[in-house]
């Protein structure tokens, strides 16, 4: 296990599967490696389930905060290709945390969830001593529909497109820029350029317009590890090869920039908000026209191919240990460099 971050996929098969209390034969996918969610069969319906901690970060204000919480939140049943329905959230707060900042972080979740149709059905919100921003709780999401429109992670079929949206490292730079801007060395242009990619650092929209485009035979979106993480859990949980032109896939303003400002690996940093799918053939120009619709940048930048592995350029790339950004952004909130880099 780590020392930071997700369990590898070895930690997994000795310690947690192999415990995961009764079995029933209404759960249609349980715990696996690289798979954002789990889901239920309940009277031929769908119930996708995700659960994930509850991150609010202050430096963005409380109500931007908690509509950016939530988005972390809804994107991993956003990726079953169900539409997000319902919410149970539990928060742990610092006892310092004032009414008023608390009520902002709910207005924002609110005001998101009611947008996107999602109702919260229950909870739990306390001050305790030990609580610290940003880590302050944890929320379930569901997502109910129907059997056949559920798309898993692992579907991935030699044949397949893929596909990529916003491309790498695109909650890195709109996150750091956001929370130190007056520690990383951009030109004021730049820097503004970088912050506007945190508006992009949601990928629910899209997996939905992405989802009632169609055919999507995997999708997954790319947090911890960035897109070389995804692409290798991707590859792996469906057994085959992903095959990549990495000058293919689309890089938004500011993001080389900031990248290079902080000496961090943008392939490897994580990418909330960046979509990597699978498409069968004949839907893969209706799934970018639909994005384009949006005003989400996405391109084909590979295939799907029997075998195994992820292949960039004809290199095979293997699954980052650690996430590019956490040494910038820990010596970034620490001050101890007024040049920050990662290590």
């Amino acid at each position: 296990m780590p020392d930071l971050g997700k369990i590898d996929r070895e930690f997994f098969e000795t310690h947690v599967r192999p415990r995961l209390g009764a079995d029933r034969d209404d759960v249609r996918l349980g715990p696996t490696p690289g798979v954002d969610f789990g889901c239920l069969d309940i009277g031929g319906r769908a119930v996708a389930i995700a659960t994930d901690p509850v991150s609010i970060l202050p430096p963005l204000g409380f109500e931007r905060a908690g509509r950016f919480a939530l988005d972390v939140v809804l994107a991993d049943v956003a990726v079953s290709g169900l539409s997000p329905s319902h919410l149970a959230v539990s928060f742990s707060l610092p006892p310092g945390m004032a009414d008023d900042e608390f009520a902002a972080v709910w207005e924002g979740m609110h005001a998101e969830a009611a947008d996107l149709g999602v109702s919260v059905v229950t909870g739990h919100t306390a001050r305790y001593e030990g609580c610290s921003f940003p880590w302050v709780g944890g929320a379930t999401a569901l997502a109910v529909g129907n059997r056949e429109d559920v798309i898993r992670p692992d579907g991935a079929r030699p044949g397949d497109d893929l596909v990529v949206t916003n491309g790498p490292a695109v909650e890195t730079t709109g996150l750091l820029t956001t929370l130190f801007p007056d520690r990383i060395d951009l030109d004021p242009d730049t820097l503004r350029t970088a912050q506007a990619r945190l508006d992009e650092a949601s990928c629910v929209r899209d997996a939905m317009t992405v989802a009632a485009a169609g055919p999507v035979t995997a999708m997954h979106d790319a947090t911890e590890g960035g897109l070389h993480g995804a692409f290798v859990e991707m590859a792996t949980g469906a057994g085959v090869r992903f095959e990549i032109e990495r000058d293919r896939v689309p890089i938004r303003p500011g993001v080389a920039e900031t990248c290079a400002a902080l000496d961090i690996d943008p392939w490897t940093a994580t990418a909330s908000g960046s979509l990597v799918l699978t498409v069968d053939p004949e839907g893969t120009e209706t799934v970018l026209a639909a994005l384009s619709d949006r005003g989400t940048p996405a391109a084909r930048v590979g295939r799907v191919t029997d075998g195994e592995g992820v292949h960039v350029d004809g290199e095979e790339i293997t699954a980052p240990s650690v996430d590019a950004s956490w040494a910038a952004y820990s010596e970034l909130s620490t001050g101890s460099s007024t040049n920050p880099s990662s290590t």
